[in-house]
């Protein structure tokens, strides 16, 4: 190499240096599948009910949420654009409101991911913001008075739901408000479900609403961006509504989200109904190993989670731990080992746990339990 380029060459090296400085850093970090069992009768179906692509605010063609959800191994998403609002209406002027739909049916029908067809009606308070899903016509939702919008998604055989009900842009002081709207539609069949956890939000006072007016509890990533930017990088999962479904297809989704059947999650929060919650923990922990330890009346018990979440637990048995808080953590895919003071050699155990992660109410915590059957060890 001639003498002259090597001074060249470490000027152009300089001038490099503030460029890559100035970039987004970005990690890049690959999703991993959300993975939660089935329970006993459903099969457990992973959604995320309410997207945004450039056909109203979000940032994103349709194809790439169809893309997201099967990196993270989703079952079913529906892409719900505001109908009233359209920011970006100068660069893509389409009149069809279910041209989204149909963009992203053709990447999903090649794969095995459920698409619902949904838009998000968007008025101001107090009718606010929600989602209809499983509707037929989008266009159809677009004029009349507030009301009307909620009877033709009645007409089309919608599930709707109540959108970030403690958004505090509607509702300053951060709670939701249930008005005389929200009220004559629940009464008419006209609302059936309420997000409990909305984006990175948990509204306890959201859940207290869903259960006092026999709502369905759902959790959404309400995203506008790239999933990987905003959960992925950051190391979260986006929110989700697991639904307990007796197929996996569009109708028994729809038929158990009208029963119910649904928790919400958020990395290591779950949210919904004790009789969804108890058996979705149970099966989400299974007993690897269990033993005395030699010598001793020490039971020693290896538990395993099977889900794509931190499990946090703390023990509500009479017997105390050996060598461990009785407040512990199961890491996502991995396990735990406690040891259990039994003051006896027992041949089972009733283990029971405290889920403080889990919430069937606000600040209720559901309790598990397990039994531990331990075999014979002829040095005990």
């Amino acid at each position: 190499m001639p003498r002259f380029f090597l001074p060249y060459l470490g000027l152009c090296a300089l001038l490099l240096l503030p460029i890559a400085g100035f970039s987004q850093a970005h990690t890049h970090q690959a999703a991993t599948p959300v993975e939660f069992p089935d329970i006993p009768g459903y099969l457990t179906l992973t959604t995320d009910l309410h997207q945004h692509t450039v056909f109203s605010d979000g940032s994103v063609w349709p194809d790439i949420r169809v893309m997201e959800a099967l990196r993270e191994g989703l079952d079913a998403i529906s892409l719900t654009e505001h109908l009233e609002y359209q920011p970006h209406q100068a660069d893509i002027p389409h009149p069809d409101r279910n041209r989204s739909f149909e963009i992203a049916m053709e990447e999903a029908r090649d794969h095995e991911l459920i698409l619902i067809h949904g838009s998000e009606i968007t008025r101001s308070a107090p009718m606010g913001h929600s989602n209809a899903i499983f509707i037929t016509d989008a266009n159809a939702l677009l004029a009349g008075a507030p009301e009307v919008p909620f009877r033709e998604a009645k007409n089309q055989g919608a599930f709707i739901f109540w959108n970030h009900p403690a958004w505090y842009a509607q509702s300053p002081q951060g709670n939701p408000v249930l008005s005389d709207f929200q009220k004559a539609r629940i009464r008419d069949g006209e609302l059936h479900g309420i997000e409990v956890i909305n984006t990175t939000d948990y509204s306890e006072e959201a859940l207290e609403l869903a259960l006092k007016e026999g709502l369905t509890i759902l959790g959404t990533s309400d995203i506008h961006g790239l999933i990987d930017w905003d959960y992925t990088e950051k190391g979260n999962h986006r929110p989700i509504t697991l639904v307990f479904a007796k197929a996996r297809d569009a109708e028994s989704l729809k038929e158990a989200l009208f029963a119910k059947r649904t928790v919400a999650v958020y990395n290591g929060l779950w949210v919904g109904r004790e009789e969804w919650l108890q058996p979705l923990l149970r099966a989400s922990v299974s007993i690897k190993e269990a033993g005395y330890l030699p010598g001793s009346q020490i039971l020693k018990i290896v538990l395993e989670n099977q889900t794509s979440s931190d499990l946090l637990f703390e023990n509500t048995m009479p017997y105390t731990f050996y060598s461990s808080s009785p407040v512990f953590e199961i890491p996502s895919r991995g396990t735990y080992t406690l040891q259990v003071k039994t003051l006896e050699i027992r041949d089972s155990l009733e283990l029971q746990l405290k889920a403080l992660g889990a919430y069937t109410a606000p600040k209720e915590h559901p309790v598990i339990s397990w039994k531990v059957v331990v075999p014979a060890h002829p040095g005990n």
